[in-house]
């Protein structure tokens, strides 16, 4: 839009023009000598507070207020009260069938009673959270093969604030495969994801062991969701924050943290953390849910070819499936590739992943409940790191009443991390006196 002519320039703020005047006055000699200083010392205390002063406040990230479905004769409507107008794109999955709501970082704060069913007709369930640094996500789950017929956007009006409507159709399994490649994007773009953040490099000379905490799950992924309602990814969190800065406080260790915040990670991307980090040590942090309310205790699983006990496969197999739950594609991977690229024949790092189980084991069995037959195996794609002995740690149950209250408490938490450190130097007192052999 072009100005009026007439509209007067604005007048420069008034510690520019206070800096001009002193700068006019002591080049032009115009003050006398003895208050030179004083003006010298007047410009550099402006200088001073017009560059500590805070500047304009960026613009506040988009908020989501209410989500919700709705049955119609013809589609299942969704719908996302916004704060602000904001881009979109929008995809259908398959193996299973979801439908994927793609926005720039929003802030979720959805009230309880603003969730309303998220089980209703093309749709059983639905997640959100951050996907990535600039990107977050919406999952739908699909009965069956659908067709996103039409996506909108409504501008506020009466109660209503922004909106994003999405409607889906029930189409043939054919269908839904001749719609694959399809995604529906607004007219303006959306921030560019950037999903490759590296790790801070060690210091030149910093010889000390460095060991990866995995904050499992995170982000459009819950993880499990305890009886009370709390989700696996925020405990875990918790407990990896404090993990790190107790190792860190002895000064024996460099500690890396594949995420310090309630973002989505996808599993070969926590590998890839890891190795970049130059990893000494990997442990991978979950709690675990149960059919049954009555079971509880910690457990620690490593990697194997072949499953340890039913429970095991059946646990890996849950975990292998979070990059399904956050929406990834994986069609067209090879099994190799899904796999991580992992060369099974490495044997040493197996082995050593091993021993530092049995040892965290035996410390925790000082002071924390632990279940039976407590050191396991099973294929769990987070623990493929060829080169880095690694290790999943299940603090305990989230389905049990009782114990999940424990795990949100200050005190079990610090038992439990304190154990973690007197295992991870034994384990580094073992590989020294190997290495001096």
């Amino acid at each position: 839009m072009v100005e009026p002519s007439h509209r007067r320039a604005a007048s420069p703020p008034r510690g520019l023009r206070w800096i001009a005047w002193i700068l006019q006055a002591m080049a032009e000699r115009r003050a006398h000598p003895w208050a030179r200083p004083k003006l010298a010392g007047l410009l550099a205390v402006l200088l001073l507070a017009m560059t500590a002063a805070p500047t304009p406040a960026a613009a506040a990230e988009p908020s989501v207020s209410a989500v919700r479905l709705g049955q119609h004769p013809d589609k299942t409507r969704f719908v996302m009260e916004l704060s602000a107008k904001t881009p979109y794109e929008v995809f259908t999955l398959s193996n299973p069938f979801r439908v994927v709501i793609d926005l720039p970082q929003v802030d979720w704060r959805i009230p309880e009673e603003k969730m309303g069913d998220t089980h209703v007709g093309l749709v059983r369930a639905l997640r959100f959270g951050l996907f990535s640094p600039t990107t977050s996500r919406v999952v739908l789950d699909a009965e069956a093969p659908v067709a996103i017929d039409k996506v909108f956007r409504l501008a506020p009006r009466e109660n209503y604030p922004h909106r994003l409507v999405v409607d889906l159709k029930r189409v043939s399994q054919a269908r839904f495969a001749s719609l694959s490649d399809r995604r529906i994007t607004s007219a303006e773009p959306l921030p560019k994801a950037n999903r490759q953040e590296r790790t801070p490099e060690p210091e030149r000379g910093d010889t000390r062991p460095t060991i990866v905490i995995d904050a499992g799950h995170g982000g459009v992924d819950p993880g499990a969701i305890g009886v009370s309602g709390t989700y696996e990814k925020d405990i875990v969190l918790d407990y990896a924050k404090h993990l790190g800065n107790l190792l860190e406080s002895t000064g024996r260790y460099r500690v890396v943290l594949t995420r310090k915040r309630d973002i989505f990670l996808r599993l070969r991307e926590r590998i890839r953390l890891a190795q970049e980090a130059e990893g000494d040590l990997f442990i991978s942090l979950h709690a675990n849910t149960h059919g049954s309310g009555k079971i509880r205790g910690a457990s620690v699983y490593t990697l194997s070819e072949t499953a340890s006990d039913k429970e095991a496969a059946q646990l890996a197999a849950k975990e292998n499936k979070s990059d399904v739950i956050a929406g990834v594609n994986l069609g067209g991977q090879t099994k190799v590739v899904s796999q991580i690229l992992i060369d099974l024949a490495q044997r040493e790092t197996m082995n050593e992943s091993k021993h530092f189980a049995n040892v965290l084991v035996d410390e925790l069995g000082q002071s924390v409940k632990l279940l039976n037959n407590t050191h396991r195996f099973a294929g769990f794609a987070v623990l493929k790191s060829p080169n880095i002995p690694s290790v999943l740690f299940e603090i305990g149950y989230m389905s049990n009443r009782q114990e999940e209250q424990q795990l949100l408490t200050a005190s079990h938490r610090a038992k439990v991390n304190h154990q973690i450190l007197d295992a991870v130097d034994s384990f580094f007192e073992w590989q020294e006196a190997r290495r001096m052999r």
